[in-house]
């Protein structure tokens, strides 16, 4: 494996940015995941402004979005108030925190069935429904796979 210059490393960090600012996250978010996912070890909050050139704000708000989103974990520190950040690893973990919030969406959806103006938004209301539901059963078939073959 060649070496990156860090003009690559620092395109690519932009690049995970702007594709989560299309996501509606801010583009500071998809900076401090584009580093993490970089990394081999997990960093600190003060590495990633560093690296960053991120305010401490920013790189706090990045956090709290990518550990919801379950996109990043925290690691507490022994004896410490600090703490160390690190990219999700593993598509099963990315795909199951996307099917919590997937599920929670169609439960909402699930809930305004009967509440559509007529015929055509009812349909409506049950071909988003139901894509979202074929998005997490596929999801899940694609788990079950992973596991008889793995």
């Amino acid at each position: 494996m060649t070496t990156p210059s860090p003009g690559e490393r620092e395109r690519f960090v932009d690049s995970v940015g702007e594709v989560l600012a299309s996501w509606n996250l801010p583009r500071a978010t998809g900076r401090v995941y584009g580093a993490l996912l970089l990394r081999d070890a997990p960093a600190t909050f003060e590495e990633l402004r560093a690296e960053l050139g991120l305010s401490a704000g920013a790189v706090s708000t990045g956090v709290r979005d990518l550990v919801s989103w379950g996109l990043a974990r925290t690691i507490p520190q022994p004896g410490s108030r600090r703490l160390r950040i690190e990219a999700a690893g593993g598509f099963e973990q990315l795909l199951a925190a996307s099917h919590v919030r997937t599920r929670a969406f169609i439960e909402v959806l699930r809930g305004g069935a009967g509440l559509a103006d007529g015929p055509d938004a009812a349909a409506r209301l049950g071909d988003v429904t139901g894509l979202f539901e074929a998005y997490v059963e596929a999801g899940e078939r694609m788990l079950r796979e992973r596991v008889t073959k793995g």
